[in-house]
């Protein structure tokens, strides 16, 4: 139960409240740090190698810290289970997320300024120039990808190795969206941070894939709608457009949401001044609108409601035997 319990009460926390911004966030300090010896180290000769050393000292450090303190609690159940709960609470990323996503297709009924700059919230993105579609694609590339990295993977880091193992992936995950871009600023700083990310996100992309699918479908069978593909058809496009995407891992999810919706992501975006490439996923271009952003948020909520069962079934299953 100090294992399910903190998990339960820290994701029931993040569905109703969010990230509260009246508290301090244990991924902005982890965001500090990164921050901090990036400014002091990525410069001069051997970037590549001090990037590499800060990446695994940042991540044995975290797993260190977390086991320590897993320790030193176990004696006293109930603070453990309330400390890890906070940090479970913390985190996860599902209400934020919906809410952000929900705020920009908001902001851009009110105009493409304010679409712009709400969008700009939660992508990594130069927004400045994007069209409404851009926007709109942009916010919803960013719930896919997002639905895996804030989520589902953090849950399954949970089922592996408890707490530490939730930190531990919420630090590699933070370098990677901080560090690991192809920009002449971090292309070799960033190189190690970049690779560990994608073996960590590695099967829980492919995860959140197939639970994107499954769920997509059932909804659009359940209310009756039309949907272009059926579910053989839906697996082979997310096969195909998977490994549409710089990254190893991001282009599953947002396949899978692709198919979905029956739309196009992906394209040519600038990051820090500089022009990035990135193929197209699916091949529909066509206007997204207010309503595939309310299915492509109830689809991701099933998708995160089922992997939170899950991992409470296999965890009963795994200490009963």
């Amino acid at each position: 139960m100090t294992f399910l319990i903190p998990l339960l009460l820290g994701w029931l926390l993040d569905l109703l409240l969010g990230d509260p911004i009246y508290l301090p966030h244990p991924v902005v300090y982890m965001g500090r740090w990164i921050s901090f010896w990036e400014h002091h180290t990525n410069h001069g000769k051997y970037k590549k190698t001090k990037g590499a050393c800060f990446a695994v000292t940042s991540i044995v450090l975290i797993f260190v810290l977390a086991w320590g303190v897993k320790l030193w609690l176990t004696d006293d159940e109930k603070i453990y289970i309330l400390i890890s709960s906070v940090f479970v609470f913390f985190s996860l990323a599902g209400h934020t997320l919906r809410k952000e996503v929900k705020l920009v297709f908001e902001a851009l009924d009110e105009s493409l300024d304010k679409g712009r700059k709400q969008v700009a919230r939660i992508v990594g993105r130069d927004t400045k120039m994007l069209s409404r579609q851009e926007v709109c694609t942009a916010a919803l590339e960013t719930l896919a990808e997002n639905l895996s990295d804030g989520i589902i993977a953090p849950l399954l880091w949970y089922l592996a190795l408890g707490l530490p193992g939730m930190l531990t992936y919420k630090m590699i995950n933070t370098m990677d969206s901080m560090i690991a871009y192809r920009t002449d600023r971090f292309k070799n700083y960033g190189c190690w941070a970049a690779h560990i990310d994608d073996i960590a996100n590695y099967i829980p992309a492919r995860i959140t894939a197939l639970l994107i699918v499954i769920c997509g479908y059932i909804y659009y069978k359940v209310n009756h709608l039309n949907t272009s593909y059926t579910l053989s058809q839906l697996a082979k496009f997310v096969c195909h457009y998977g490994n549409n995407h710089l990254s190893p891992n991001s282009g599953w999810p947002e396949a899978a949401l692709a198919g979905i919706l029956s739309c196009r992501f992906g394209g040519t975006h600038s990051y820090f001044g500089e022009d990035c490439y990135k193929p197209f996923i699916g091949n529909n271009p066509r206007v997204l609108t207010l309503k595939d952003m309310h299915t492509s948020i109830k689809v991701c909520f099933r998708v995160e409601l089922i992997t939170i069962i899950s991992v409470v079934i296999l965890t009963l299953f795994i200490y009963h035997f």
